[in-house]
């Protein structure tokens, strides 16, 4: 049955793969500009989630794990996945907790995001945490995970550098600078987050 997305036809639509956490789904269609061609779409069954978890001095938590697709270390904010369908905020903790044994008292949603939408339906929301209570950090069998506590505009200098390239981390580093030097956050917090002398050489 013929449908459309846009200016796409779409005149066929056939599962190629499916496991618990990604489907990938090849149409046939009809360009823009009037060809055919082939499309395919990874689909995802979870929701991605992004935690930015900080302290009141300014610092935050990062994460470290190899991360086997590109077969490289990667430093990172407490992300993970939530089934879509069920509260973000909740699995979001769950993450945070299972990634850091920390729990948060406040939360605040700061980020939606598409984040490869040329060729997924992936979606994200970001949270900052706050209010952090310490705890026993509880891993999945496949995480291998060290933390690290670093300032705020240390984090930003280590997204610069490139020493920080994942997706989710340098976006919510960014809109999270932005709104501290803004006063969209709590002021004495924003004043920790880009204070210069709090930095670690």
């Amino acid at each position: 049955m013929t449908s459309s997305r846009g200016p796409w036809q779409v005149n066929d639509s056939r599962e190629i793969y499916r496991n618990p956490w990604i489907s990938l789904t090849e149409h046939a269609v009809r360009q823009p500009d009037g060809e055919p061609g082939v499309y395919g779409v990874v689909g995802f069954a979870n929701l991605a989630l992004a935690i930015l978890p900080l302290f009141e001095d300014g610092r935050l938590i990062l994460v470290g794990q190899h991360r086997f697709p590109l077969d490289r270390y990667s430093w990172e904010i407490p992300e993970g996945g939530g089934p879509i369908g069920t509260d973000p905020r909740d699995g979001a903790a769950r993450e945070l907790r299972e990634e850091t044994g920390y729990s948060a008292r406040h939360w605040q949603e700061i980020l939606r995001m598409d984040l490869s939408n040329s060729v997924t339906d992936e979606a994200a929301i970001g949270y900052i945490a706050t209010g952090l209570t310490p705890g026993e950090a509880e891993p999945d069998g496949t995480e291998e995970l060290v933390t690290r506590d670093i300032h705020f505009l240390d984090a930003l200098d280590e997204v610069s550098s490139g020493k920080i390239s994942d997706a989710l981390t340098v976006a919510m580093l960014l809109r999270a600078y932005y709104m501290a030097r803004e006063g969209a956050l709590d002021r004495d917090l924003a004043v920790a987050m880009l204070d210069k002398g709090a930095r670690r050489s």
